[in-house]
């Protein structure tokens, strides 16, 4: 019987397993097939704090997992495929064993959505990124697509402004979704332009870097092409709860409800972009695994009362 399964290798599960191993509770994490999460998708990031100069993604991955592993958690490869309450605990099923546990912190992230094109993963992280707040620095004077039409497009539009040249909104339908007052926000930005009833087909670029994309009218399917140097992203995210069936609380999005980071299954936490639907940053994510870890840790210690 473990005292703590950690479910997710990103930066909320690597900082709960920090935790955890340091009050001694020996830690099980288990990747998954995603593992470091979505600053693996990421170049440099420049707003982690304690990186004056900035980090590349995997490099802080790669530095946080070996400061989990020197404090004594263990790392199990695969997925969870399920986690059901046993008894008085939990077992959780991976693609390469079954783990009985007194907790369970679930750190399975959310993940991006896409639109499903080979060219789109071609240049993912290298000119088609999905965090604005993450990547929009590094196109300074440059032009920048987004793709989207709710108020995460638009705030991402906005935010991308500050930096970019100049922004171009593409949106499938003939309205948008977002709010009346984001989209007076987006109308008032000299910078913003916009693109109804269509849809990117493909993102062209030499390579290395995108530089252009190809966009389809939906309603005639003409076809033209347009310059930018960035195609960013926002069309929502999906929580990677699924292999949790219904055992833990959603809101409509799928994101786990949580207090703090209790769910009401007692013993059950949750931290990270899973129950994130707002601020999606790596640090957040830190700050709420350290949240779910010190939990974890008094309920563990509860059960010995």
């Amino acid at each position: 019987m473990e005292n703590v399964v950690i479910i997710g290798s990103g930066l909320a599960g690597l900082t709960a397993a920090i935790y955890n191993a340091r009050a001694n509770l020996k830690p099980v994490l288990v990747s998954g097939k995603a593992e470091g999460g979505q600053l693996m998708l990421t170049t440099a990031v420049e707003n982690y704090p304690g990186f004056p100069e900035g980090i590349m993604g995997p490099d802080l991955i790669d530095k946080i997992t070996r400061q989990a592993k020197r404090f004594g958690t263990r790392f199990v490869d695969g997925d969870a495929e399920k986690v059901e309450v046993e008894g008085d605990g939990f077992e959780t099923v991976t693609s390469e064993e079954t783990i009985k546990s007194k907790s369970v912190i679930i750190a399975s992230g959310a993940s991006a959505r896409m639109l499903g094109l080979d060219s789109e993963k071609k240049y993912l992280g290298n000119g088609v990124h999905t965090c604005a707040t993450c990547d929009s620095y590094a196109y300074g004077g440059k032009e920048v697509i987004v793709v989207g039409g709710g108020d995460s497009a638009m705030e991402e539009s906005l935010f991308i402004a500050k930096h970019a040249s100049k922004v171009t909104l593409v949106h499938r339908r003939d309205s948008f979704r977002a709010s009346r007052i984001m989209q007076d926000r987006l109308s008032a930005n000299e910078k913003i332009g916009v693109i109804l009833n269509a849809v990117v087909q493909e993102v062209l670029g030499d390579g290395t870097r995108v530089a252009g994309v190809k966009v389809r009218d939906v309603n005639t399917d003409e076809v033209k092409e347009l310059k930018t140097d960035a195609v960013f992203l926002a069309i929502g995210h999906v929580p990677n709860t699924k292999f949790l069936g219904g055992l833990v609380e959603t809101d409509g999005q799928g994101f786990i409800l949580t207090n703090k980071t209790r769910t009401k299954v007692p013993g059950l936490f949750a931290c990270g972009d899973v129950q994130d639907p707002r601020y999606k940053q790596a640090v957040t994510a830190a700050g709420s695994g350290c949240q779910a870890a010190m939990e974890a840790e008094r309920y563990v210690e509860a059960l010995k009362a």
